[in-house]
């Protein structure tokens, strides 16, 4: 006679197509985490409470909890710069579509969007961490050079009469996405995605006397 047992499936038994998708929610748990308890209180036990896990069952994924972290801090980090330059590359080549595109990606999709929960969280702490403040700092400034090279192209082609020099407007324009970001996450009453996407394509308006109108 032949004996069927069945066995709970447990960490160390995920079929290795499901890794990647373990990996990943285990990141945005972590996400949710720092935005809930900030940088300093996403502790292992309130991570594995956020992905409905075992502590032990999050450790045999990241066996460090930094390294965990950093991963979360990185494809959030990567949202905002890494993957809009590929979104810049698949648009048609008109730098005023592509600005307008550069705004719209830069905002959060609600007031539950844990990555920009997160990087407000990691934002209000960088006074405090160095190792945060220069990954902050990174970001910020790959973000004005990717806005600059789009104002720039605008303007070499007379698409765009900047009102100031390009670094000056895109800089701007990410202090922007980064002030209403923080408004939409705070669950600002009258500022949600789009109405702080056209909060910010007005400035663009002044700034590259272009009308932005069907970008």
């Amino acid at each position: 006679m032949v004996y069927l047992i069945q066995l709970e499936e447990g960490p160390q038994m995920a079929r290795p197509k499901n890794q990647a998708a373990r990996r990943n929610e285990i990141v945005a748990a972590a996400q949710r985490a720092v935005a809930r308890y900030g940088p300093d209180g996403a502790r292992l036990n309130r991570v594995a409470d956020e992905a409905g896990l075992t502590s032990g069952a999050v450790l045999y994924y990241y066996p460090n909890l930094e390294d965990l972290l950093l991963e979360a801090n990185r494809e959030a980090m990567e949202r905002f710069y890494e993957q809009r330059v590929r979104m810049l590359g698949s648009l048609r080549d008109d730098p005023a579509v592509r600005l307008m595109a550069l705004i719209r990606s830069g905002l959060p999709s609600g007031s539950d969007d844990a990555q920009v929960a997160m990087l407000c969280a990691l934002g209000g702490s960088a006074g405090n961490n160095p190792v945060t403040a220069a990954l902050l700092t990174s970001l910020y400034e790959r973000q004005v050079g990717m806005y600059q090279v789009v104002l720039e192209q605008g303007a070499a082609r007379g698409v765009f009469t900047l009102a100031q020099d390009p670094l000056t407007v895109a800089r701007n324009l990410v202090a922007l996405e980064d002030a209403y970001g923080y408004r939409i996450i705070a669950g600002h009453p009258s500022i949600d995605g789009e109405a702080a996407a056209g909060l910010i394509a007005d400035y663009a308006r002044i700034a590259t006397g272009h009308a932005l109108t069907g970008s």
